[in-house]
């Protein structure tokens, strides 16, 4: 039997606005194996964004449990939090979030230099997972150098170099032209045929297709779960 990378059971998160509560996401049970390609869609206000926050380890339910790894997230506090984000999630935005005076390769080097790993191992790395996304010939590069299906490369490379369990990826073509937005995801088919775990947020459905599961929220809650054949 494979283990789940990512088990949640009856995940709450509630907003308390004034003397109304607004539940962001009700009672969402879910599992994710080691190695799957996995699409978060809904429209706005569906409860993706939330559900990414807490898959990623950025906030807390306020009720149910996440299980991440077999680690139990859910009632962690926010030092144990950055911990495990550090070290099990890349993290891939719309935006790339690059340093603009570093080098592709500083940038990637990055999470490195916070885990306090050594110089010469940093480069290593920095540089494998740069080659894995197919840049090593722009390593000198700064951003400004670069496109914009580059800079996200650079950003996918800085996510894979910690060599994390998930790589939670947020509308990663949002601020790309559609060619360069298939260029983008033919790299997460790549690293999924890999083995790596791939968690997408999105709104696009062109984009969803190339995962090979889909989850569609609406109000809080899993309205379907498609697995591709």
């Amino acid at each position: 039997m494979s283990m789940s990378m990512i088990k949640t059971e009856s995940l709450w998160k509630t907003y308390r606005m004034g003397t109304e509560s607004v539940h962001a996401l009700r009672d969402v049970s879910v599992e994710i194996e080691r190695g799957e390609f996995v699409a978060i869609m809904g429209p706005s206000g569906s409860g993706k964004s939330t559900l990414m926050n807490l898959i990623g380890c950025l906030d807390t339910p306020s009720d149910g449990l996440y299980l991440l790894n077999e680690k139990r997230v859910s009632g962690m506090n926010d030092d144990e939090l950055a911990r495990i984000r550090n070290l099990e999630i890349g993290f891939v935005f719309q935006t790339f979030n690059l340093l603009p005076r570093a080098t592709a390769l500083h940038n990637v080097e990055l999470p490195l230099i916070y885990a306090g790993i050594s110089s010469d191992q940093r480069h290593a790395q920095a540089t494998e997972a740069l080659r894995m996304v197919e840049l090593e010939d722009r390593m000198t590069h700064r951003p400004n150098e670069l496109s914009g299906g580059q800079r996200q490369r650079v950003a996918i490379a800085r996510a894979l170099v910690n060599n994390p369990s998930i790589v939670l990826a947020d509308e990663p073509t949002g601020n790309l032209d559609s060619k360069t937005g298939i260029e983008i995801m033919a790299v997460f088919e790549r690293l999924y045929r890999q083995g790596h775990t791939i968690v997408l947020i999105t709104h696009e459905s062109e984009v969803a297709e190339h995962a090979h599961r889909v989850i569609h929220l609406r109000d809080g809650q899993i309205e379907s779960d498609k697995r591709r054949p």
